[in-house]
């Protein structure tokens, strides 16, 4: 056996956004890479990270249509071809049947009001995340319905 007094054992915040920054490595998108987990009772229920839905040619082959319609960042977030890496955390919950209900998510980025206004109705309680582009009305209706944000530190690998 190793020795365990040279290594540390992460807390479950830390634990968990290993878990979504190692998701994000699996996005397909040409512009900005994001994982997210959903967890509930310290338990793993499903990732996401963003990119094209399944089956859909990859934007490494077809090109960035936000690049070609010069779409800055952050803004009308129908025109992609991909989904957000929370939208398909959500969605794979739901194709195999697990619960969202008072989950935490775990997410690279900060969610876009379209990613917490789902985040809200799937019924996820809390939000951990790294960093990502200002939203204040995600910021608004998440502190509305009372669902916790928070924003962790980059921690050293």
């Amino acid at each position: 056996m190793g020795n365990t007094a040279s290594r540390v054992r992460p807390d479950w915040d830390t634990y968990f956004m290993d878990m979504a920054k190692l998701a994000a490595r699996r996005s397909s998108c040409l512009r900005r890479a994001v994982g997210a987990v959903l967890v509930k009772d310290r338990r793993l229920l499903a990732t996401g990270y963003n990119g094209v839905p399944s089956g859909v040619t990859h934007c490494e082959v077809t090109g960035c249509l936000r690049e070609k319609l010069d779409v800055p960042s952050g803004e009308r977030h129908e025109l992609c071809r991909g989904l957000h890496a929370e939208q398909n955390a959500i969605i794979q919950a739901a194709l195999h049947g697990v619960s969202t209900r008072n989950a935490t998510l775990y997410c690279t980025n900060l969610p876009c009001i379209i990613c917490a206004k789902m985040l809200i109705n799937s019924g996820v309680r809390r939000v951990v995340y790294l960093d990502g582009y200002c939203d204040p009305l995600t910021e608004q209706m998440i502190a509305e319905v009372g669902v916790e944000l928070v924003r962790m530190e980059e921690s050293a690998p």
